[in-house]
């Protein structure tokens, strides 16, 4: 029973977190607005839209006018790659478009992945 409970408490406090990070990452992605949009109402604009960022093939957003050297990096986008892209894009995919030199501390990094995370390719809020 106490591994019940302990495991319940645990989970909830991870659940807290996640909430807590992607709350962060969401007034983080302020710095990406003026390119990217998100959410329900989420359309290309000078970037692509990123809902459902996370598991996506690099440069398949209907309707937006991808780089060559994105369309063809072969790139899924998952965390790792992500966090690496979002440091510094021009090194990640040389040619890329995207002209933000990059996001360098940790703490929003991790911020703006949780918030990436949190919305699905809908647009929805994952719960």
């Amino acid at each position: 029973m106490k591994f019940y409970l302990l495991a319940a408490v645990i989970l909830m406090q991870t659940s807290s977190a996640i909430a807590q990070d992607a709350a962060a990452g969401e007034k983080v992605f302020n710095k990406c607005r003026a390119c990217h949009q998100i959410g329900e109402n989420a359309k290309n604009g000078v970037g692509p839209q990123l809902n459902g960022l996370i598991g996506r093939k690099s440069g398949t957003i209907e309707g937006y006018n991808y780089s060559e050297a994105n369309k063809n990096s072969g790139i899924v986008w998952d965390e790792a790659t992500f966090r690496d892209y979002i440091k510094d894009p021009k090194a990640k995919i040389p040619g890329t478009k995207m002209a933000y030199a990059g996001l360098k501390q940790e703490s929003e990094i991790d911020s703006i992945v949780a918030y990436l995370k949190s919305i699905d390719k809908d647009g929805k809020k994952v719960q």
